[in-house]
């Protein structure tokens, strides 16, 4: 099989030649520190991992007056931001002894909102939250523009990638900072504590939230009709539970990330839904939303609660498996025979009857090149019968 015939055989619960074994992100700290800056492509390359091409590519809405921000430079995994007239984005730094700190002002007809950013050289975070005030989302409401896919520039970068390996979006994120799912969304732009106190002390506030977030991400889904991704990713950790209950997941995040798996696969598109830290409690409402896969099944021995046997066992025969490999102590300290083993007991946990990706549980930074090698060459001789 091609590199794609094998992740879509995975994706479709048909047993590929072997088992498929990839990494999630890239990280462009990792390519630097240990890879003298090679590129994502050359990467996997070098240790003959199934490859995956990431893209985000937007279309502004021209009858909403809406264009490309002539100020933005694309970064890591982002698109070229849309802006308009009454949706401007300016940003400045923010002297700081220890990070690189930048506030950025959305600046539109009513009110300018901020957020400020810090950023190493591992990743970045959110030190001020966009929304301050309960009234804010109305002006995002109002305001925020409403991205398409650029279905053209999409199958372009598509056909010239071929059979090379999976071909991976995501649904719209907010703009400067932002996650996949409508919940995670939210939580980036007001913070995860107090969205969660919010749905015990004002739910119904919460749930206009999350309309707003909806609303924008299912413009963007129903765009995507005739793009040639792969699979497109929806959801982020703040879904996870080791962060909220199984209550709160029914009551505002089903509800809405549901519906837009919905629209999705009416656009042709399949989804994965990603969900890093405590998965176990979730798994059957997880599944029920109807995604084509799961990740990433985060292991007890990372801070998650995985026990990827059961997972197999629960929800193994509806969705597609992806994750599960502990990469803190297997990519790092080690032997490379441990790397094997560990490889090997994810093969034997999900790997039967087809429906599993082997794949790190999210990013790495650091690494041993030996056990990159151990983890790929073992997953290789994995083969179904």
């Amino acid at each position: 099989m091609t590199p794609k015939q094998r992740f879509v055989a995975a994706l479709t619960h048909q047993k590929p030649d072997r088992l498929p074994v990839t990494t999630h992100h890239v990280m462009p700290f990792f390519l630097g520190k240990y890879m003298n800056g090679i590129s994502n492509d050359e990467f996997f390359a070098h240790f003959g991992l199934d490859p995956i091409r990431w893209l985000m590519a937007y279309k502004p809405d021209d009858a909403r007056g809406e264009y490309y921000d002539p100020h933005h430079v694309p970064g890591y995994l982002e698109a070229h931001r849309v802006t308009s007239d009454t949706w401007r984005i300016e940003h400045e730094l923010v002297s700081d002894p220890r990070y690189e700190t930048t506030r950025y002002k959305f600046i539109t007809p009513k009110k300018t909102l901020t957020t400020v950013l810090q950023s190493n050289e591992h990743t970045s975070w959110v030190t001020e939250r966009l929304v301050k005030q309960k009234t804010d989302i109305d002006i995002i409401a109002e305001y925020a523009t409403k991205p398409k896919c650029d279905v053209a520039e999409v199958n372009r970068q598509a056909a010239e990638f071929g059979e090379r390996g999976m071909f991976r979006g995501f649904v719209n994120s907010f703009d400067v900072y932002g996650q996949p799912g409508c919940w995670q969304d939210a939580s980036v732009l007001f913070g995860i504590e107090d969205l969660i106190m919010a749905t015990f002390e004002d739910p119904d506030w919460v749930q206009s939230f999350l309309k707003v977030m909806f609303e924008r991400k299912k413009m963007f889904i129903q765009s995507m009709k005739g793009a040639r991704y792969d699979v497109i990713e929806l959801g982020g950790g703040d879904a996870s539970s080791t962060v909220i209950s199984p209550d709160i997941f029914d009551q505002f995040i089903a509800p809405y990330d549901s519906q837009l798996i919905q629209f999705a696969h009416e656009a042709g598109q399949r989804i994965v839904y990603h969900t890093c830290g405590g998965m176990m409690p979730l798994l059957e409402r997880l599944a029920e939303m109807k995604p084509n896969a799961l990740e990433t099944f985060t292991p007890e021995s990372m801070g998650g609660d995985t026990i990827l046997a059961e997972a197999k066992e629960r929800i193994g025969d509806r969705v597609c498996m992806i994750g599960g490999f502990d990469q803190f102590h297997y990519f790092k300290g080690c032997m490379p025979e441990e790397t094997r083993k560990e490889v090997r007991r994810c093969f034997k946990d999900a790997g039967k009857g087809g429906g599993y990706i082997l794949c790190p549980s999210d990013h790495f930074f650091d690494a041993d090149v030996d056990l990159l090698m151990a983890f790929a060459d073992e997953a290789r001789k994995c083969t179904y019968e």
